[in-house]
């Protein structure tokens, strides 16, 4: 079954640090391009950060761009989102999920597939 297990998330303080990792099962990451999502309650799914096959190419939300860094360790068969400097409006469950090809082209669902059971990340004081 292909599947994967994102892990890391957590309670934070404003301002603090996590590192989320979403790890591959019954499949390797190294051909698909891996993006970060997350749902807040009552909202939609929105994309949060993307990477491709090779990590030479990543992409970031408006809202997150230079608090957030994806990354990924193809020998490790997993991918990292690190979020610094967090905000009580990050607070969601955060998913991964495979896209159907290498690179990153846009957040659409529809590209995107093995989705992981997700990650509770809380911002609070």
């Amino acid at each position: 079954q292909l599947q994967l297990v994102e892990s890391g998330g957590g309670l934070v303080q404003p301002g603090g640090s996590l590192r989320l990792s979403c790890a591959a099962s019954g499949f390797t990451l190294d051909y698909y391009a891996i993006g970060w999502f997350r749902q807040a309650p009552g909202k939609e799914r929105e994309g949060v950060s993307c990477i491709s096959s090779s990590g030479g190419s990543t992409d970031y939300a408006d809202s997150v761009k230079g608090r957030f860094t994806i990354s990924r360790d193809n020998a490790k068969n997993t991918v990292y989102l690190q979020m610094n400097s967090l905000k009580p409006e990050d607070t969601a469950v955060y998913y991964c999920a495979a896209r159907g090809f290498d690179y990153c082209s846009g957040y659409n669902l529809a590209f995107f597939g093995s989705w992981g059971q997700g990650t509770q990340v809380t911002v609070s004081s």
